[in-house]
């Protein structure tokens, strides 16, 4: 078996250490998850409802992925300490985006666009981001 043993042990934050974080990424998705409940709720055609169904499920698990990215491998137990509330944004946001897959209603996608501003606010507080982030607020 030592022929498997690596002979050095890398530590990185991500798998790839690329050191590019945005929250921009979870609000883009959610943005389109919102647009394809609204879209969906305009039209008749079954086809394109059907469509829109499809791809606001896809867009909703990727809301997932980037905010758990965002969590597990940018924010960092200092951050946590100075925004004591980071988890539990977090948390009712990625259950957000798990009602958003499972619902029709804009305003599931509204809410979870709320929360993704929440935690965009906290991000850009930080002095990581500055480093980090990639479209900084206007």
């Amino acid at each position: 078996m030592g022929l498997f043993k690596p002979s050095r042990v890398a530590h990185a934050h991500c798998d790839l250490f690329c050191g590019v974080y945005d929250p921009a990424q979870a609000m883009i998705e959610a943005k389109s998850v919102l647009n394809c409940s609204t879209k969906y709720a305009a039209s008749d055609d079954e086809v394109f409802r059907a469509r829109c169904i499809s791809i606001k499920e896809e867009r909703a698990e990727l809301v997932k992925h980037h905010l758990s990215v965002l969590w597990t491998d940018f924010f960092k137990p200092p951050h946590l300490e100075e925004f004591p509330q980071l988890h539990d944004l977090f948390w009712n946001a990625m259950k957000q985006a798990g009602d958003a897959k499972k619902s029709m209603d804009p305003a599931v996608g509204e809410k979870l666009i709320e929360q993704i501003a929440e935690i965009a606010d906290i991000f850009w507080q930080t002095e990581a981001s500055a480093a980090a982030g990639v479209y900084p607020p206007a």
